[in-house]
């Protein structure tokens, strides 16, 4: 099986370019998510890397998780994949950057949410709408208010809305607009990072999310429980993933 993400190193090794490579929707499957996971933490080896980059192949930076996957039978592992994912991100220590275009949906924006720099085509529009299917988002719940403030967590994670990226940018989640975001990131990278020392980086990014990976390090056991084990226990949650697979309306038992 091809895989699912290009890896490419840049600048003599000093960055990461992780692409999401299965366009249009760039569904975060488990397979993805453990290229993902296996590429972030070889960095670990890899001390001349000085930064991790985030882009994707096609029109939409990601859909999000894979709804499939979300099924009673399946989201226990899922989760555990997925959170695998966010500690292997906090845990390189390397500043991260992503380059969203169109839809950054669902665990998407969950992933580029731990990203320290945000960088958005004008058409990029950014969403928690795990609500509509009767679930919820557990980094997004931990990560998000750290990131935008607890009431922006709360119109994303409780509406299921989608924002756009001058909305995303207003509440902080998004650095800079433009038409090629990819160049913006590079010169980014270019001025601010890469004249810098790899083991300052590393310490300065342990350091400034201290509290935020904190939050998430000790807490996602709990929320991965609560959803698993009671929310998957209720009607609607199960209903909800059955009708989007299914293209039809859910009907609600409010239980």
């Amino acid at each position: 099986m091809a895989n699912k993400i290009k890896i490419k190193s840049q600048n003599n090794g000093e960055v990461l370019r992780l692409t999401l490579n299965t366009p249009k929707a760039n569904v975060l499957d488990k397979e993805m998510m453990t290229e993902l996971t296996q590429a972030i933490a070889d960095t670990g080896t890899k001390p001349e890397v000085k930064a991790i980059v985030f882009d994707a192949e096609g029109p939409h930076f990601s859909f999000g998780a894979s709804v499939a996957e979300h099924k009673k039978e399946q989201v226990a592992e899922m989760l555990v994949v997925f959170h695998d994912l966010m500690r292997a991100l906090i845990q390189c220590e390397k500043p991260t950057l992503a380059v969203v275009r169109g839809q950054c949906l669902g665990g998407a924006l969950e992933l580029v949410s731990l990203c320290h720099w945000l960088f958005a085509a004008d058409d990029a529009m950014f969403g928690q709408p795990e609500i509509n299917l009767a679930v919820f988002p557990p980094v997004a719940s931990l990560v998000l208010p750290h990131r935008i403030g607890q009431s922006a967590a709360d119109d994303l994670n409780l509406t299921g809305r989608s924002i756009s990226a001058a909305e995303a940018r207003s509440c902080g989640l998004v650095h800079s607009i433009s038409e090629n975001p990819g160049e913006q990131a590079e010169a980014f990278l270019t001025d601010h990072i890469l004249a810098k020392s790899a083991v300052a980086l590393k310490f300065a990014t342990r350091a400034s999310r201290f509290e935020m990976n904190r939050a998430l390090l000790e807490n996602i056991d709990t929320i991965e429980n609560m959803y698993v084990h009671e929310l998957m226990a209720c009607h609607d949650p199960n209903e909800g993933i059955a009708a989007f697979l299914e293209k039809r309306k859910p009907v609600w038992k409010n239980n």
